[in-house]
This record gives structure tokens, C-alpha cells and sequence, in this order.
């Protein structure tokens, strides 16, 4: 995979987009199964928790393929709904800060 587009259309025809949902409070986190680790999207704030977010943002101002990929995911409805209660949110969080 070289190009940027070939990245989005794999991520997202492979079932790798995920929508962590809380109820019933519907507070949602996205994110992306990648190679070797999970990253953590969060569409409404332009943000991702990968390097190539962060390097890319800094050098270009240029997103990551991950937010596209959501974008596109949406569009498609090709994503995985997994459902929490909200009593699981904080323990959640935790988790994903204790990953970074």
C-alpha cells in the first residue's frame, strides 16, 4: 500500500473502524484497528493519538489517514458498533490513557 487513499480503502473495507459506544448516554470514542496497535480518533476534534497525526500536523498541518477513514466509514456505514454502558466509561478511558 502506497498511496494514502489505498490506505483508507483498506482500513475500511477490512472492518478495522470501530465506534465504542456508552448508553445510554451515547458518548461515543472511535477508533482503528491498526498493525500493531489500536488508535484512538476523536472525528469531532480533528484528533488521532497516532505518530503520523502528530509528525504530520506539525510538519504540514496534514491529518492522518485514520480521520479520513472514519469520514468514509461513516459515509459507508462500514464500521463496528460496540456498545458499553456508561458505568464502564471511566474504566474505558483508563485503559486507553494506560495504552499511550
Amino acid at each position: 500500500m502506497s498511496s494514502k487513499q489505498d490506505k483508507i480503502n483498506f482500513v475500511v473495507n477490512e472492518g478495522r473502524v470501530k465506534l465504542h459506544q456508552f448508553n445510554p448516554s451515547r458518548r461515543e470514542i472511535w477508533s482503528i484497528v491498526g498493525k500493531t496497535k489500536e488508535h484512538w480518533i476523536y472525528p469531532d476534534s480533528n484528533f488521532c493519538s497516532c505518530s503520523g497525526y502528530y509528525f504530520g500536523m506539525i510538519k504540514s498541518k496534514t491529518p492522518c489517514y485514520h480521520l479520513k477513514s472514519i469520514s468514509i466509514a461513516k459515509k459507508e456505514n462500514k464500521f463496528e458498533i460496540i456498545e458499553f454502558n456508561d458505568d464502564e466509561y471511566e474504566s474505558f478511558i483508563s485503559g486507553i490513557i494506560s495504552d499511550l
